[in-house]
């Protein structure tokens, strides 16, 4: 190759890397501008997804509110939301009956309590206003120490209803720490501070300690079972062990009422087939920006690797 057309390739080869380059740089540019653009339509999106239901749409309707996943504190299912929404929906004139859509393996009895006595509060206060829940998959433990509260319980036919116990969890690991020749040093004021530890042999008052508290728990399971139920429950040696049953049988065991979706509720037993969510979101703009930091962290990712291995 001469020196004339080695110069000429050089030149042809990086005219047509600049050009690769700048193409580069307005498809991202492009996609940023568009990215901004989607995300400010979402955020006003969201932003009026989240307002308050009677804001939106007035009349009569049927306030409904989500109980979906584990209850505990600083999670959806949390008593803080759960009761905000509740006072909320019984706070309305235009609500003519809450639905609880429940879908919950439980969580807190703690945190399920409170809603259950929340429930009852403001059942006392507004006598007229019915409160129903409605069983999706799942309404076992917490979830169904929350349902018993409703005036009725609705579920489907393969809904798993039950669950009427208390459960305290751990490991132990003494036997390993011997295999592995491991020493636990523990150091406490006050005889029962290591209580349960789990790399410390089992201490009999200990397990008697925990065995006296969960019989105390699910003693106020039990009653917030059977004040709520009433004369409904069909009480047997089962009915308060632990098990879960489907909900077809969980009708035929008092636990539900009949089978029903919360559509099929709104409209043949409430008759207010218009239905306006009360649940409490996370707030608008702490979901937009952990979306949006979501997104971005993804992009500018993309566009590393690409800057990278071009």
């Amino acid at each position: 190759m001469s020196e004339q057309n080695w110069e000429r390739s050089l030149i042809e080869n990086l005219a047509t890397e600049a050009l690769k380059e700048q193409r580069r740089r307005r498809r991202w540019g492009i996609f940023f501008k568009f990215l901004g653009i989607a995300y400010v339509g979402a955020f006003f999106w969201i932003m009026w997804s989240g307002r308050s239901p009677d804001g939106v749409d007035g009349g009569p309707h049927t306030a409904v509110i989500e109980i979906d996943g584990v209850i505990a504190s600083n999670t959806p299912a949390s008593a803080a939301r759960v009761n905000t929404a509740l006072r909320e929906a019984f706070k309305s004139e235009s609500v003519k009956g809450v639905i609880l859509k429940i879908n919950s393996p439980g969580g807190s009895p703690v945190q399920a309590g409170a809603i259950y006595d929340e429930i009852r509060r403001l059942k006392a206060s507004k006598p007229s206003l019915p409160v129903y829940a409605v069983v999706e998959e799942l309404c076992a433990s917490g979830g169904y120490y929350v349902a018993a509260a409703a005036d009725k319980i609705y579920v489907d036919k393969a809904s798993l209803v039950g669950s009427i116990g208390v459960v305290m969890d751990g490991f132990g690991f003494t036997d390993a720490m011997q295999k592995f020749g491991v020493e636990r040093r523990v150091y406490t004021a006050g005889d029962n501070k290591a209580f349960l530890d789990p790399f410390s042999p089992s201490v009999p008052r200990h397990v008697d300690h925990a065995n006296a508290m969960l019989q105390e728990i699910h003693a106020q399971f039990i009653d917030a079972v059977r004040k709520g139920r009433g004369k409904r429950l069909k009480e047997s040696a089962d009915t308060f062990s632990g098990l879960v049953w489907t909900g077809s049988r969980s009708i035929e065991l008092g636990l539900a009422d009949a089978t029903g979706t919360v559509t099929s509720v709104a409209r043949d037993v409430i008759k207010a087939e218009k239905m306006n969510d009360y649940t409490q979101r996370e707030p608008a703009f702490e979901r937009f920006a952990r979306r949006l930091g979501g997104v971005a962290a993804e992009a500018f990712s993309e566009a590393l690797v690409e800057t990278r291995f071009r």
